[in-house]
């Protein structure tokens, strides 16, 4: 009641159940059992789909909410090919967070059943002297676009080890793919089929990717073959409920609002006093540095006691983001500060509420960020706190257009005469 005249828009998610498959017949022992290990003894329903037309041979385009298990859609069949088949896998993810979170994952699954895979991650924080080692002995390569065009297709033969046994090829987040960008990313994937012909395999490809308007035609344009899309989730969700904040008018005279981070910081500093795990989402690095400056004056002032809010973004250290990582993981953090850096996949652990200072620019960027909170089938809530630009003003004066608007479709045009030049 006393916000009432803030809150413009307000949405209401319900949870949904779990929709479970049994694990496929020709599911190795030792992968089951590292299964089990970790608490899953049965697989959701996207995820069997996923195995079964893999396991065809069919390239496939896995389309769920965040937190819905996509990262076992392809470890499955690649885990196993690699220990049945001695196979090889090209994992590329957008982000080094989402490289590092995804070899954590590995490992971790290793370590649950002793399968002896050996995956590492290939960037540019890899030091040279690793980089030889890598290409001899790895078995899953975890790596981004920018190193496959830079560092590894340039120099194919001394990779021609890898890609005799390469199987598959898994490219995640991949409505990010999108525009200049995804139309550079597209031929690159091209060139990579060509190195793959030249050394006699056809690996089969599984992305993973938010939700978006066009999955299996996106799809479909960066590969240039048929692929299946998966786009009904198994997976359980917990109630989300999601508030359109407006700032309130301080100078009705020049129409004057307050600004969105004082209604951003305000609203961090009551969840987590409320010991609600919290992730705001900033739309700058100069932001994320403001905010996280506000939020620690309040609760990092004692230098005595552990740190509870942390800051993420591009330009830190790559230890100071792993352990960032790690931290949020472990949930030893009450509150974090983030660019778009954190909207992707990586698993940052169970968080209550996720603030929004400002429009991210597109729909299907709100929801993905929005969906930051809740995972693990907690109830969550979501706050998206408008600016004064035009476009924040145009969505929380009209959340009938923000609650019905389709995820924007992806488009690429990877033979644009200016994009091959």
């Amino acid at each position: 009641r006393k916000y009432g005249d803030r809150i413009t828009g307000y949405f209401r998610r319900p949870a949904q159940p779990a929709r479970f498959a049994e694990f496929p017949a020709d599911l190795s022992a030792d992968l089951r059992e590292a299964l089990e290990r970790r608490g899953i003894n049965e697989l959701y329903s996207h995820q069997r789909e996923a195995w079964d037309h893999v396991q065809r041979g069919e390239h496939v385009v896995v389309v769920t909410p965040t937190a819905s298990g996509k990262t076992l859609c392809y470890n499955l069949p690649v885990i196993e090919a690699v220990r049945e088949a001695k196979a090889k896998a090209l994992y590329l993810f957008p982000t080094k967070a989402l490289a590092q979170d995804q070899v954590a994952e590995l490992l971790e699954l290793n370590k649950a059943g002793t399968l002896g895979l050996r995956a590492f991650t290939f960037d540019g924080d890899t030091p040279n002297d690793a980089r030889q080692a890598i290409r001899i002995k790895g078995d899953i390569v975890v790596s981004n676009p920018d190193m496959l065009h830079q560092a590894i297709l340039p120099h194919h033969t001394k990779w021609a080890q890898f890609f005799e046994s390469l199987r598959y090829v898994v490219i995640d987040e991949v409505h990010t793919y999108r525009g200049v960008f995804g139309s550079h990313v597209a031929n690159v994937i091209r060139r990579l089929r060509r190195v793959c012909a030249f050394y006699g395999v056809s690996p089969t490809f599984i992305l993973c990717s938010a939700t978006i308007g066009n999955p299996k035609e996106h799809a479909e344009a960066l590969l240039g073959e048929p692929v299946h899309a998966i786009t009904q989730s198994g997976a359980p969700c917990g109630e989300r409920h999601v508030l359109l904040w407006n700032p309130p008018v301080i100078n009705p005279d020049l129409g004057i609002r307050a600004s969105a981070r004082s209604q951003s910081m305000r609203l961090a500093r009551h969840a987590i006093r409320a010991k609600m795990k919290t992730i705001v989402f900033a739309q700058s690095r100069l932001m994320v540095e403001v905010l996280t400056k506000y939020l620690k004056d309040v609760f990092d002032h004692d230098p005595r006691k552990p740190v509870r809010i942390r800051a993420y973004r591009g330009g830190y250290l790559p230890t100071e983001r792993r352990e960032t990582e790690r931290a949020l993981r472990a949930g030893q953090v009450d509150g974090v500060v983030s660019t778009s850096a954190l909207e992707l996949g990586v698993d940052i652990g169970a968080l209550d509420v996720a603030i929004l200072n400002g429009f991210p620019g597109s729909i299907a960027a709100t929801w993905q960020r929005l969906g930051r909170a809740g995972r693990r089938m907690k109830p969550s809530l979501g706050i998206m706190v408008a600016s004064s630009q035009a476009l924040d003003q145009y969505v929380v004066r009209h959340p009938e257009f923000f609650d019905s608007a389709p995820p924007e479709q992806a488009r690429i045009a990877p033979d644009q005469m200016l994009i091959l030049l």
